[in-house]
């Protein structure tokens, strides 16, 4: 059985539901949380499910690339097979992403390539939506590769964007999709059923 860290860097609500949806049907081991700062929610919820957690906060680092060697360090003694950011807050390095190359997936608030790239993530995301006059937002799981939310897209799910939906109530019906395609693919790239080709990927 495949064994997954996760990224995160807030409430962990994506991580959650991993852990439900795993514990429902194993279909991984989640072998680590790594959290880019302590006291925050998704620690919480590791504890409460006994997975272990590591804290690597930038300020202990000389580097950005000292922090990722530590990381690769602790996941390669972990035997951890893939990994999944699901709110993770931090530039990865490129050394980083060729090190685990097709190994780290990420979930991102829209339907890439729109509303995407540097400084688009959380609310932001659905403000920038709705400024716009999107008919159209969701989410999108994708690859990693070194250009920010431009690796190939695995899945996605559109929602609408309603005539009096705020940033606040596009993010929480998102957000219900979000806890339903992570996981998703999660299973299927631990079960060996996301085949990769270029860009363009299958799910068999």
């Amino acid at each position: 059985m495949k064994r997954i860290v996760v990224f995160a860097s807030g409430g962990g609500t994506d991580f959650q539901s991993i852990i439900d949806a795993n514990a429902q049907e194993k279909f991984c081991e989640i072998g680590l949380l790594i959290t880019s700062k302590d006291y925050i929610g998704a620690i919480e919820r590791a504890r409460k499910s006994s997975i272990p957690v590591q804290v690597f906060e930038s300020k202990f680092y000389s580097s950005n690339e000292e922090m990722y060697e530590e990381l690769t360090y602790v996941l390669n003694i972990n035997r951890i097979d893939y990994i999944v950011l699901a709110g993770w807050l931090k530039i990865i390095p490129e050394s980083f992403i060729k090190t685990f190359k097709d190994r780290i997936i990420n979930i991102h608030p829209s339907l890439i390539p729109a509303f995407c790239g540097a400084g688009y993530y959380g609310i932001k995301v659905h403000e920038e939506v709705i400024k716009y006059g999107a008919k159209v937002s969701g989410c999108t799981v994708h690859f990693v590769n070194e250009v920010p939310d431009g690796g190939a897209i695995i899945a996605q799910t559109a929602v609408e964007v309603k005539d009096d939906d705020t940033p606040q109530t596009l993010q929480q019906r998102i957000l219900v999709e979000e806890h339903k395609l992570l996981p998703y693919c999660v299973r299927k790239l631990c079960e060996g059923k996301i085949i990769k080709n270029g860009r363009k990927v299958t799910i068999v």
